[in-house]
């Protein structure tokens, strides 16, 4: 089903899963050992991100194929770096003739070792184009989603730039919008009611990261330019050694937002899961959603012969 359906006919907030590529086939099958964990939540959809450069473009085919298979919605993440109009196009077109009907429409971080993005010559510069593109190419075949960036992206000038870059986008065809990571609700609150005023109505979904690593938070943060509150970088930097400490500061930390998101009327939350259950559970849990024993989830099919590599995932 389109996420924008998913969206518009819910009875009360939807929740989704995040995961990035897993390097190994062992990597690929605790992954989703890790999505069978979480799929009794009954997640609205479930995404796996796209690969730096389009490394994993034939794996986003089967990955979503796989997902699909468990019975979950899948958002096949797909960027422009690295690739022109006519192989994004091919990737669109299998991915429509699978049956996958959502798509989130990136225009991708520069590949590793790289500064600045530079963009395919035969490629686009900007998401906004690429959201163009899908909606000329294929009409209504995908319900579209794309990043949004409540403490305004990286390479934006001021908010005012990132929310008019947000806006072209927007008016290019995307359904609804997935925020990147925050630890701050005011960010989103904030972003969320300067997009209004711009006359944007599409949802946007907040984007919430349960802390499992202090060191691993450090690295994320640099990169997406998320802060993190003074009082909540205070307490992780006094139990960093702390494994379990850490998991018990962020699961407490990522509940108290999305209490108060919730208590907002959001429309739904997304996860970033780290390719790991146990902090999501939790703070599902303490949510009170916790699947009730009378609605079991019935197995998915079992993985193709021939392993991970044998089909699209």
């Amino acid at each position: 089903m389109k996420i924008r359906d998913l969206l518009r006919r819910a009875q009360g907030p939807l929740f989704s899963f995040e995961f990035f590529p897993p390097k190994t086939p062992e990597g690929e099958e605790a992954l989703f050992r890790t999505i069978a964990e979480l799929r009794p939540f009954r997640p609205a959809f479930v995404s796996i991100t796209y690969g730096a450069g389009g490394s994993t473009r034939e794996k986003t085919l089967e990955w979503a194929e796989r997902i699909r298979q468990m019975g979950l919605t899948p958002l096949a993440h797909l960027t422009v770096v690295g690739s022109s109009r006519q192989e994004l196009e091919a990737l669109l077109q299998s991915l429509k003739e699978r049956g996958i009907e959502n798509v989130l429409a990136l225009r991708g971080d520069p590949p590793k070792g790289s500064s600045r993005f530079v963009p395919h010559p035969e490629g686009f510069r900007y998401a906004s184009e690429f959201v163009a593109f899908i909606r000329e190419r294929f009409q209504d075949a995908f319900s579209l989603g794309g990043a949004a960036y409540p403490e305004g992206h990286p390479e934006s000038e001021s908010l005012e730039a990132d929310l008019r870059h947000f806006k072209a986008k927007v008016e290019a065809g995307l359904d609804f919008a997935i925020t990147q990571l925050f630890f701050n609700n005011a960010h989103y609150f904030g972003f969320l009611e300067r997009a209004r005023r711009a006359g944007i109505e599409i949802p946007i979904l907040p984007g919430l990261m349960p802390v499992t690593s202090y060191a691993q938070l450090r690295r994320f943060t640099e990169v997406c330019g998320a802060s993190i509150p003074g009082p909540l970088l205070s307490r992780l930097e006094r139990h960093q050694d702390d494994p379990q400490a850490v998991l018990e500061i962020g699961v407490e930390h990522a509940t108290k937002q999305a209490e108060e998101l919730l208590r907002a009327g959001v429309a739904g939350i997304h996860f970033y899961t780290l390719n790991k259950s146990p902090a999501t559970r939790m703070v599902l849990q303490r949510l009170g959603l916790t699947p009730p024993p009378s609605s079991p989830i019935p197995p998915g099919p079992p993985p193709a012969p021939g392993g991970p590599g044998a089909g699209p995932a």
